[in-house]
């Protein structure tokens, strides 16, 4: 067993405090599997984010995103858990007798510990332009998921950021409430596919959206109290303008918003993951069992789970993830036992508590 060596053994970590690794955690709590969380370099994870949540049912008056992420720690910790601040570098495996395997989790600080199981709940982080006014609107009118925002804008100038799916997806989405939708794009067609194209050249035609094309946002103006009044963008025929500063035919001007969307994409959280012979599909997001019945949340290696927005590229709300991690939970509570029956079949000794 690898506690021996002095790295702190557990039963099962759970990477991630967002709702996906929380609700693991509250789950695997209850199920007397003491999960260890580690918060990640974005504690909370997007949720944290978000001013107001109105679609997590139980809060009829709507709850803050950190308010939320707050009370399921509490709760999470009523039943065991411990969650630790810690951004996870590197997980391996190690053989763990001759049945089942044992974790090795390095932390970025170099601590290092061990657990039978694993759980991924890591999240996926939306990308972002980096240009003047994000990091202070972020959350104040600027926002990166249509779904979870777009109702607070209701009869706005709304400006959706994007070219690929995503972006043409949440355009027309975000028609229910705009008075119109400004789809921003820096080149003259889309990298969408051609049944999203429809739709949003429908809603052109009916005047619900228009396009910005060859055209790119550069800076966000607006305050938290307020939230976002105007966007600045430029624009060159040909595509591409802020490559372009010194064109003539580049030109910069003001843009009266009420709301900001990015639709640019998300990175998953699963380079730390690299090391391990784990599936994922070719944008880094976690490949799982799925279908019916148990094991749903399970990878190819055997104790190691995956849960939310790290494995979920299409849906990315609180609630499928928050599922997805009680999940994972009960997954990996199955693994647990299936491993504790193992050994005590092979003679080894049971798994070993917690050195907590």
């Amino acid at each position: 067993m690898s506690e021996g060596d002095g790295a702190d053994h557990r039963r099962l970590i759970i990477a991630g405090s967002g709702i996906a690794g929380l609700s693991a955690a509250i789950y695997a709590g209850r199920s007397n599997n003491d999960p260890l969380v580690f918060e990640g370099d974005e504690p909370g994870g997007q949720l944290t984010l978000t001013t107001d949540v109105e679609n997590y049912p139980g809060f009829p008056e709507g709850i803050s995103g950190p308010d939320l992420v707050n009370d399921m720690k509490t709760q999470a910790r009523k039943f065991g858990a411990e969650i630790e601040n810690g951004v996870i570098e590197n997980v391996d495996v190690e053989r763990s007798g001759e049945s089942g395997r044992t974790f090795r989790v390095t932390l970025s600080s170099g601590a290092e510990y061990t657990s039978d199981a694993f759980i991924a709940a890591s999240g996926a982080s939306a990308r972002t332009l980096g240009i003047p006014g994000e990091d202070e609107l972020m959350g104040y009118g600027l926002s990166t998921c249509a779904t979870c925002d777009g109702a607070f804008f209701r009869d706005e100038k709304i400006v959706v950021i994007g070219g690929g799916d995503a972006a043409c997806e949440e355009a027309v989405f975000l028609t229910k409430f705009a008075s119109t939708v400004y789809l921003v794009h820096r080149r003259d067609e889309f990298r969408a596919e051609d049944y999203w194209i429809d739709r949003v050249m429908e809603k052109v035609d009916e005047g619900e959206i228009e396009l910005k094309l060859n055209t790119e946002a550069t800076e966000l103006h607006g305050t938290s109290e307020e939230g976002i009044d105007h966007v600045t963008l430029v624009h060159n025929p040909d595509g591409y303008p802020t490559d372009k500063p010194d064109d003539p035919e580049t030109e910069a001007y003001d843009f009266d918003a009420g709301a900001v969307f990015y639709a640019i994409g998300h990175t998953p959280n699963t380079a730390y993951l690299e090391g391990l012979d784990v599936e994922m599909d070719d944008e880094g997001y976690l490949e799982t069992a799925g279908g019916d019945g148990g094991g749903q949340t399970a990878t190819g290696v055997p104790g190691l789970f995956g849960a939310g927005d790290v494995v979920d590229f299409h849906y990315q709300q609180a609630i499928t993830a928050g599922g997805m991690g009680c999940k994972a939970a009960i997954d990996a509570d199955g693994y647990l036992e299936d491993l504790e029956r193992e050994r005590v079949a092979t003679g080894e000794p049971a798994t070993a508590e917690s050195d907590d």
